[in-house]
Order: structure tokens, then sequence, then C-alpha cells
């Protein structure tokens, strides 16, 4: 390492936010600059520990020392082009991942880790400042055309690599923008949309076609597709909501997280909102959390993100709920190091203004004689584990209303879309309703799947490995062989 006794010389530090009451005014990225120097220092920190278990926490298998000591030396087109051999869009990663990197840091042992996401995002910035980042345009064509339907994150990925592999891509998406959930779920806060598209215009100068407007299965057939393409990848996320079925469901005013926030994505893009990310007609009209008492019903990013909104609508309070028990501010005995850890994670969100609960049962929801939400019933709830298994029991004398018009559901995604294209494809599920692979090879012939379509709701950094790990095996499937690089060639195959 190009500073062994970094760790011992210099302690965590990350670039500061602007003050909660200013950046709730806007819905821009909120990081203060934070000079070139100081990344360098927090890259010296990277142990030489022998064992980089960093690597077994990354789902992509980043070279994380390596690009770390670039990092500290300030050799940053070689620090990119490490990044890059393994993370097709870092500028996303460095950006919105929770980075199960950091939480399996040697260094995290005892201190805090090394600030991996912080110096990846500054590695890929410092390249596209530099002019480093450049079209790669492949010197050959293989003369095989493959569709890869869906644009969100593992779509992008799949398409990148077989791009790279000399293949001919096209990438359907039947929103009117690219990017899936990286453009109409996550907030512009948190992920400006001029990086997507800055990534989208590289890609489409490699030679990559996007097809927008698009719905495979309803405005391109299956058996179109099928005859057109040599290969066909499914990569169109996990995209049925979660849905509440208690009393009082029916009233005006109760919204799945994500028709929230793609609208207010839609907003700040000065996109009309008349259609939702999938290009349905919205029928609830705007949704706005202006004036009102809002519950945010999910304690998960989504959940969070629906905070963050809400604030900046000018909500007149924002409550987020959470089944589960509050998690311990440390990490939990239960996930010891290298694991993912068992613990409170406080996003920026929720510093800008929120009342958590945890362990809160949603009974009912209240209305008026007009069919509008008023309130929420609620009750307290404690969990035992009983022969092994947690069960949990309502609390008495904890059952009260609270005040509530805007109830947002963001308890997570139960499989993808089985109307339309999935059905007309006859391709196999699994017994949680995904799709089902070997090798992400589905049942149907040519047809291969990545991503949340296959895995189930997951991180962006996963579904970028399963768009690299599919993209490898489309290539062996149309040439015999591959040169694609592979995290671990067997490792992440299953499903799961």
């Amino acid at each position: 390492m190009g500073k062994p006794t970094g760790f011992l010389e210099f302690t965590r530090e990350l670039p500061s936010y602007k003050d909660a009451k200013e950046r709730i005014k806007d819905y821009n990225e909120f990081y203060l600059p934070f000079a070139e120097e100081k990344t360098k220092t927090q890259a010296a920190r990277c142990m030489d520990c022998g064992v980089p278990f960093c690597h077994y926490g990354c789902p992509l298998g980043n070279i994380i020392p390596e690009f770390n000591d670039a990092a500290y030396n300030g050799d940053w087109k070689l620090a990119a082009e490490i990044l890059l051999s393994t993370n097709n869009f870092p500028e996303f990663t460095g950006r919105i991942c929770p980075a199960p990197c950091e939480a399996s840091c040697v260094l995290g042992i005892n201190q805090p880790p090394v600030a991996i996401e912080h110096i990846e995002k500054s590695i890929i910035e410092k390249a596209f400042e530099l002019n480093l980042i450049q079209p790669v345009v492949p010197t050959e064509r293989t003369g095989k055309k493959v569709a890869v339907v869906g644009s969100g994150p593992a779509g992008m990925a799949t398409a990148a690599q077989l791009n790279k592999a000399g293949h001919t891509v096209t990438v359907f998406e039947r929103a009117d923008r690219i990017g899936g959930l990286l453009r109409y779920g996550i907030p512009d806060f948190k992920l400006d949309k001029k990086v997507v598209e800055r990534r989208v215009q590289l890609m489409e100068q490699e030679g990559i076609t996007f097809q927008t407007n698009t719905n495979v299965g309803v405005d391109v057939t299956a058996e179109d597709l099928l005859k057109e393409f040599d290969a066909v990848v499914l990569s169109g996320g996990s995209t049925v909501p979660r849905d509440l079925p208690i009393p009082g469901r029916a009233l005006k005013g109760i919204y799945p997280a994500m028709e929230f926030l793609s609208q207010q994505n839609k907003r700040v893009s000065n996109i009309a909102t008349e259609v939702d990310h999938q290009g349905k007609k919205y029928e609830n009209g705007d949704l706005l959390a202006t004036g009102k008492n809002v519950l945010v019903i999910g304690g998960g990013d989504t959940g969070s993100d629906c905070v963050g909104t809400s604030n900046r609508h000018g909500a007149a309070s924002v409550t987020q709920i959470e089944l589960l028990g509050k998690p311990p501010v440390n990490r939990a005995e239960s996930t010891p190091w290298p694991t993912w850890p068992m613990m409170l994670r406080t996003s920026s969100s929720h510093e800008e203004g929120c009342n958590r609960e945890w362990s809160i049962l949603t009974k009912e929801f209240v209305g008026n004689d007009q069919g509008e939400l008023t309130g929420v019933k609620i009750a307290e709830i404690e969990w035992k584990t009983v022969d092994g298994r947690p069960q949990m029991s309502e609390i008495p004398g904890t059952e009260k209303v609270i005040p509530c018009e805007l109830a947002l559901l963001a308890m997570g995604f139960v499989h993808p879309q089985h109307d339309g294209l999935l059905k007309s494809l006859s391709v196999e599920l699994d017994e949680r309703g995904n799709v089902k692979a070997n090798n992400y090879k589905t049942s149907a012939d040519k047809v291969f799947t990545a991503g949340d379509m296959r895995r189930g709701q997951s991180l962006v950094v996963w579904a970028i490995s399963e768009g690299r790990e599919c993209a490898r095996q489309v290539d062996i499937f149309l040439m015999g062989e591959s040169q694609l690089e592979a995290k671990d060639e067997g490792l992440l195959q299953t499903n799961g």
C-alpha cells in the first residue's frame, strides 16, 4: 500500500451535507465540496490487511485495495481502469449503494471502516472531469443481435457487456426515459438524473440502441422479438408492489411509494406527470404531501426516499413506521463481521425531519364520509421467539389512531409482472414468482434473465453484478466461449 501506516494516522472523514433546512428547498444533491487531498487521505486508510474481506462484501468483486492505492497516489487514470474493470457504473453505486464492502472492511473490526463508497465516487467523477472516460466502440462486430428488455441497472450492465463483446444490442424500455428505478424511483437529491443521462449518452456513442416507449409483449410481440434477435435478456425488475389489504384500503389517500416517487422525479425533470414510469395513466392525479400528515409504512430505503420527498413538498408531519423491532445502534451479535450488520441506520432524509417508530402494526385506514383518508389505526407489538421462529403479538392498550391524509406503502415488491411478456414467453417461475433460471438461462429457448426479475428485489450493486454475469452466459451461448470478465464463475449463477 502507498501508506502502510495510514490507518493508524488518519480517521474516517466524509463530505459534509448542506444544512437540512436549506437542502429541503430543492432536489439537488447536497454534498459540500471535499478537497482532493482529503480523499487521498481517506484512501491511505486502506490497510495492507493480507486478506481483503471487502471483496467478500462487494457483489461485484471490486478490486478495492488496488484502486485505493491508485487514488492515494493521485493516479486517477489507473484508479478508474481498476474500478471500471469490475463495475460498469461506479457513478451510481458511489452515490446510492449501502456499501456492503465497508461492512466487511478489516479495519472496521475495531475502527471506522475505509470510506470505500466515497472513494469510488471520487475516482469516477475525477475520471470524467479529466476526460478519461471516452466511448469505446468495438473494433469488430460478431453479427449477433441481442434484445435487452428493461433499462434498469441490470439491463444497462447486460447491454454494456454484450456490446463490449461485439454483439449488436437493442435495449427496450416501456417508459419514456432510460434507467428504470434509477430514473423514476430514486430521488434526484440522491442521484441527479444528469448522471444517468451522461452514462446513457456514452453507451449510445458506443453503439447501443435504446428504444423507449416500447412495451415488449404489447407494442412488440414476444414472437417478433425471438424472430429478430439471436438472444433475449429479460431485465424488467421486480415491479409488483406489496400491498396492505386491511380495512379502509380503498380510501383516497393511500398509494404505493413508487407512484409517489416517480411523479416527483418527472416534475423535477419537467416531464408531464400524466403517466407513471411504466407508461400507464395515473389514476389518482398529482400526489403531493404539501400540508398533509404523511405516514410512510415500511422502514427501508424506499420509505426513507418518501420521507425526504415529503419534507421537500412541505408536509405538515412525516412519520415512518416499521413492523419489525428497532435494530441495535451497533452491529448485532447475530450478524458478526464480515457479514452485513443488522443495526440502526439513519439516512439524510431522516435527519431532515421524521418521527420513526418500530414494532408497529397497521390495523386500519380511517376515513371521512367523502371516502378520504383522515387517520390510521396502529398498535404496538412485541416480538418473541417461539420454537426458533419470531412471532409477534399485539400489546394490549396500545391501539390508537394517528392523523394521516397521505399514506405511502413502502413495503417492497413481491415479484415481476407476470401478465404480458412473461406469460407470452411461457417462462417458468420459481416459488417466489420470479423468473426461474439456470446460469441465467430461462426455460424458454434463447431467453435469459437478470436482476430483480430473477433474484427478487435487491440492491443496485447486485443488479449490475447480475447483468454482467448474465452477459457472460449470453456470450457463451452465442459464441461458445467468452472473454468477458466474471467475478467468480459459478458463484452467482443460481437463483437467490
